[in-house]
């Protein structure tokens, strides 16, 4: 079966958990019209939102969504090690004190406090929109990605994969659908979607009929050139 680099973790977060962000959700009152890079665009993406990162009062919400996040993306790596070994040419220390280049064997066969320092050099996470999409109106029909060339510091290119957690389901339709690999994703609580950000997996977000749809997404950034290599001389 040819890889499509799409992944799906299913119970990456408890229905519990899932649930108690969605009563913070309605609690706060702190959604707005969601945002696409051209700004509020209905038409583009019907949905309410709120942006939780670097924000005091959802700090436990941002750390167990990147916690499950990260869990996941080591995951991910194994199947695919190629997605942090083939932007850079990483070396590590072998059992010879000599460094090494990183192959995707090596990559595959770490543990997780052997991998996680080296993925967290390379990678950093991205900002977390919690996002509504009322049912029988809502969605994300415009067929995108998640890379473009937005902002002068080019952070939008720093996106290298894209995520979403599903906080709910009991709705019809609704799916994450990939145009190039012919793909639905249909939400499943606590489900956790991975998949490149570039144009190869232009997706949309197909409008729920029966009920509302609740997620939770950002992208996985590639560390920027300063941080990787040093400010140049």
């Amino acid at each position: 079966m040819t890889a499509d680099f799409i992944e799906v973790f299913d119970d990456a977060l408890s229905p519990d958990a899932c649930a108690a962000m969605l009563e913070r959700f309605a609690r706060s009152g702190e959604a707005l019209p969601g945002r696409v890079g051209g700004g509020v665009m209905p038409e583009l993406k019907d949905s309410q939102d709120i942006s939780i990162s670097g924000r005091e009062e959802w700090r436990d919400v941002e750390g167990q969504l990147n916690a499950a996040v990260f869990k996941g993306l080591l995951a991910y790596l194994r199947r695919y090690p190629h997605t942090l070994i083939a932007p850079l040419m990483l070396e590590v220390p072998g059992p010879d004190g000599a460094r090494h280049r990183l192959t995707p064997e090596r990559l595959q066969a770490m543990d997780d406090a052997t991998l996680t320092p080296i993925v967290q050099t390379v990678l950093r996470p991205g900002a977390i929109n919690l996002q509504r999409y009322t049912g029988g109106r809502g969605g994300y029909p415009y067929w995108h990605c998640e890379l473009y060339p937005r902002d002068p510091h080019g952070e939008t290119l720093h996106r290298h994969l894209l995520w979403t957690i599903y906080l709910n389901d009991g709705f019809a339709q609704g799916e994450t659908e990939f145009l190039y690999q012919q793909r639905r994703i249909a939400p499943r609580t606590g489900s956790l979607l991975i998949a490149p950000a570039a144009f190869t997996h232009t997706h949309r977000g197909n409008r729920p009929e029966g009920g509302d749809k609740f997620i939770a997404t950002s992208w996985i950034l590639f560390q920027r050139a300063e941080q990787l290599f040093g400010k140049p001389g």
